[in-house]
Order: C-alpha cells, then sequence, then structure tokens
C-alpha cells in the first residue's frame, strides 16, 4: 500500500493512461484520489468505479490550460 494515507490528483483522468494511474493509486491505497478532466461523463464514471470497488474517489471538472 504505497499511497496510504495519501490523496492523489490525477489530471486527464477520464481516459486512458489517466484513468489507470487513477485505478492504481486506488489500489494501492490512496485515502481519496481526486479524477479531474474535461470529459465530465468519463471522469465521474471512472470515479464511480473506483468507489464501487472499494476505494473513495470524486471527479472534477478541470482545464489545466486554463489559470
Amino acid at each position: 500500500m504505497r499511497m496510504k494515507d495519501k490523496v492523489a490528483l490525477v489530471t486527464g483522468a477520464a481516459s486512458g493512461m489517466g484513468a489507470a494511474t487513477a485505478r492504481l493509486f486506488a489500489r494501492e491505497g490512496a485515502k481519496a484520489v481526486i479524477v479531474a478532466d474535461l470529459l465530465d461523463k468519463d471522469g465521474e464514471d471512472v470515479a464511480a468505479a473506483i468507489n464501487k470497488a472499494g476505494g473513495k474517489a470524486s471527479y472534477r471538472h478541470l482545464d489545466v490550460t486554463d489559470e
């Protein structure tokens, strides 16, 4: 459990490598994973899948190009 008691913020987490990273951090014991992306539906689905698997995740709409 390398992520035990840590909070992970993963950008681009609605699909591909970002989604895989978010799931991995949850499996590794992160106390919370913030799934961040522009793709709201896909990001919400990733967060829901993490929660269903016993992790704790939430989705946030985020555009990293906008300060």
